[in-house]
């Protein structure tokens, strides 16, 4: 019976903190013309508000998820659930530009300690021939996130100006708190003992953020020092896997790459798969609201089919993956999200919004199929004290393919539009961007696919 306990509070804590993060990405994308007009900022400017998020995330979730693995997974996403919530709560004093970028980078940090333990958690809890439901579950959850944002954040924005959309993560995160702190007694730390690999967590973050920080900012600096910054990051990392393969305790167990077949290949599919679909919903609140001209609210309405799709479609990809073999089912939704990508390609000034509509359905359903089964497939494919680890790095692969696709967004901005303010004189070049982006970005699933379908049987 207290196993029983365990397991149900452990989802539903789990559940609640995986609704949080999407939702506040996908709230504010709707509102970013809204807080681009207030503070009289360029598109390249306003993608920062994204971009120091996910940067933020995407460097700290690997140390954070073997720091969880030795010292408890408990611990680190309490920690990480208490920033959230606190930064969610300054975020509705912001008062300038510079203050919600850096706020954004501290709730980045909160969101990894929150990412690299989820999933771990309830691995540590369900077995095996079930993890394919509760994770379909937690995706769900996250999809509701991504459904509720455009929705409730358009609402929020139009009617109550947009740091209105910060105050709904105020009681989320505090109710999951107290449920962790009265429910949650058991601790989860498989590699306890072990020790803490600091260097090479410098070595990797640092590695991991120039690399990211020449993407991101490689149409603003040019292609000279951005290249360097980028070399430089290489370089860093390599030297990184060289000193993890010589140590007792690594940060990261590269045999996991190399004799790991199917969690060296589920990891590259979902960061290509993260590189080619995260910006959508970047270029087409843009679209929506500055070519066709619909309020904050309107385009919400339109933008949420998606992630209910997702949602509704989650928990039916998890349980078929607990019988069928994820690779097959992943390799189907990618299909599926690179067709929507190569059809929105085709939008023009005079698109309907049935077609979008139509599109949304598509990517819903496609997202779906991949992202439960794909993240079973990798949480399957590890030994126990690793879990917090594959979790850090699932999630470090998703941030990181969500950086890249928001630093390509910003290329392609760059070319086309330069820091020009979006004014209908710009609205032809704006159309251009957004069709290179996604032709661009349907060629990547290509890729993903053929990833996703090479990684080999789980079961």
């Amino acid at each position: 019976m207290e196993d029983r306990n365990v397991k149900r509070v452990t989802q539903i804590i789990v559940t609640m903190a995986a609704f949080l993060a999407p939702f506040e990405v996908s709230s504010i994308t709707v509102a970013l013309p809204t807080i681009g007009r207030e503070f009289a900022m360029d598109a390249i400017s306003l993608s920062w508000i994204n971009t120091a998020y996910l940067l933020a995330t995407a460097v700290l979730l690997l140390p954070f998820g073997r720091f969880a693995d030795i010292h408890g997974r408990k611990k680190i996403y309490t920690i990480g659930l208490c920033i959230f919530t606190i930064v969610s709560f300054l975020m509705t004093i912001c008062t300038c530009s510079e203050m919600l970028i850096a706020l954004r980078l501290a709730q980045g940090i909160g969101t990894s300690m929150i990412f690299s333990t989820g999933m771990a958690l309830l691995t540590s809890v369900f077995p095996p021939n079930e993890r394919g439901k509760v994770l379909g579950i937690s995706v769900t959850s996250t999809y509701l996130g991504l459904s509720c944002g455009p929705f409730v954040g358009g609402f929020l924005t139009q009617n109550f100006g947009w740091r209105s959309i910060f105050l709904v993560n105020i009681p989320i995160g505090l109710i999951a708190l107290v449920l962790i702190l009265l429910k949650l007694k058991s601790e989860w730390a498989d590699a306890k003992g072990e020790k803490f690999d600091l260097v090479g967590s410098v070595l990797y973050s640092a590695g991991l953020a120039a690399i990211m920080y020449g993407i991101s900012n490689f149409s603003k600096w040019g292609a000279g020092f951005s290249s360097g910054l980028i070399i430089a990051g290489i370089c860093i990392i390599i030297i990184f896997i060289f000193m993890e393969k010589r140590i007792k305790s690594p940060l990261v167990n590269i045999n996991l790459f190399v004799t790991n077949r199917v969690f060296a290949l589920s990891n590259l599919a979902a960061f290509l798969n993260y590189c080619a679909t995260f910006a959508t919903t970047f270029f087409l609140s843009i679209y929506l609201q500055y070519i066709k001209q619909l309020s904050p609210q309107s385009a919400g309405i339109l933008m949420v089919s998606q992630p209910v799709i997702m949602a509704l479609f989650s928990p039916f990809a998890g349980r078929l993956s607990d019988k069928i073999e994820p690779r097959i089912v992943s390799s189907i939704g990618m299909t599926l999200s690179g067709l929507s990508l190569f059809m929105f390609a085709l939008l023009n000034n005079d698109t309907s919004l049935s077609y979008i509509l139509i599109i949304l359905i598509i990517t819903g359903i496609g997202f779906a199929l991949f992202a439960s089964p794909n993240s079973n497939a990798i949480m399957s494919s590890v030994e126990k004290k690793y879990l917090g680890i594959a979790s850090g790095i699932l999630g470090t692969t998703r941030m990181t393919g969500q950086t890249i696709s928001m630093g390509i967004a910003m290329f392609i901005l760059a070319i086309f539009i330069g820091n020009a303010e979006l004014i209908p004189e710009n609205f032809p070049q704006l159309m251009i961007s957004i069709k290179t982006a996604f032709i661009f970005s349907g060629f990547l699933c290509l890729f993903g696919i053929l990833a996703s379908l090479s990684r080999g049987k789980v079961r």
